[in-house]
């Protein structure tokens, strides 16, 4: 900011009434700390799977976040079925701050017979579960 334009925001400040600075003051400073809020929860955005001769599926799972550091990131996805079982899970051991959306893989997830479709959910450090979740169809 320049000296002029310092002295200009200066004088507004001062004819402001006292309540209203000190709530402007207040409104910005409850924005700049508020980084984390704004990162809000991890989305399922898209996945991809293939079976393994064995049996086993492997996930190509895609996650939006706005990682916001190593306090605030997607930290980890699963595989669940129609009645909550976790199959499998991919933790994720960093933030993802300039990857967005980003896709990680897991292999070997066994997924019993009869079972035709899979939700796929992220996790974040701050919100926990309850991003936008992703239904998989396996007949597909």
């Amino acid at each position: 900011m320049t000296v002029s334009a310092h002295k200009t925001l200066h004088r507004s400040l001062h004819r402001l009434p006292r309540l209203a600075a000190l709530s402007l003051f207040a409104a910005t400073a409850a924005l700049a700390g508020s980084a984390s809020a704004i990162a809000g929860e991890a989305n399922v955005v898209a996945a991809k799977f293939a079976r393994a001769s064995n049996g086993t599926y492997r996930f190509d799972v895609s996650v939006r976040h706005a990682d916001d550091g190593w306090e605030h990131y997607a930290d980890k996805w699963q595989v669940r079925g129609p009645d909550g079982e976790v199959y499998g899970e991919r933790v994720l051991a960093h933030p993802h701050d300039t990857e967005q959306p980003f896709t990680r893989s897991q292999s070997g997830i066994v997924i019993p017979d009869g079972v035709d479709a899979v939700t796929i959910r992220a996790h974040d450090k701050q919100h926990g579960w309850g991003g936008k979740e992703l239904t998989v169809d396996l007949a597909e």
